[in-house]
């Protein structure tokens, strides 16, 4: 089993943790977050230090969750999250105007998609795409949401992929 709910969440300075009955909210240099706990969990702030407390013994896999999530938090409002996205194809371009993002893929129109509150999507050239923001799932739901305009595929490798993907190419069909 594991003992992540007993590790303890140093805060680092310039992060502001405020407890209200069963609401955490994290304020720190870049953001704003805000989570609503699970009534079996409970959470204890002693200085610059956070425990989560299960009720139970059947809750201890809930805290360790909890414990993750207010940790990414913590993270966010830091130091912030990052995905990194690649366009492979040939023609296959991306541009941000505001908070809105063109991405020509290929198709008879381009697709333009809003990014939501919170979330940044920066071009630093037309093949690539770096999403930023606080909120860990935000970001990655961008990210996943974005790649599902085009997924890569197997046989030429073309689409949107993450930085570190790695496609496994199959062979062309043979006549």
């Amino acid at each position: 089993m594991s003992r992540i709910a007993q590790t303890p969440i140093e805060l680092p300075s310039g992060v502001e943790v405020k407890l209200q009955g069963s609401q955490v909210n994290v304020k720190g240099p870049k953001g704003n977050l805000v989570l609503q706990l699970h009534a079996t969990i409970s959470l204890e702030q002693e200085d610059k230090v956070i425990s989560v407390k299960p009720a139970t013994d059947s809750a201890i896999p809930m805290a360790g969750t909890f414990r993750s999530l207010v940790n990414n938090m913590v993270i966010g409002v830091t130091e912030g999250f990052e995905k990194k996205l690649k366009l492979v194809g040939i023609g296959y371009r991306a541009q941000v105007q505001g908070n809105k993002l063109t991405l020509a893929l290929g198709f008879s129109h381009p697709i333009v998609y809003a990014a939501p509150e919170g979330v940044t999507i920066e071009a630093p050239s037309q093949s690539e795409l770096v999403i930023k923001g606080c909120d860990k799932q935000k970001v990655g739901q961008v990210a996943a949401e974005i790649r599902s305009f085009r997924p890569p595929e197997p046989y030429k490798g073309k689409g949107i992929r993450y930085f570190d993907e790695r496609v496994k190419r199959k062979e062309a069909k043979k006549a």
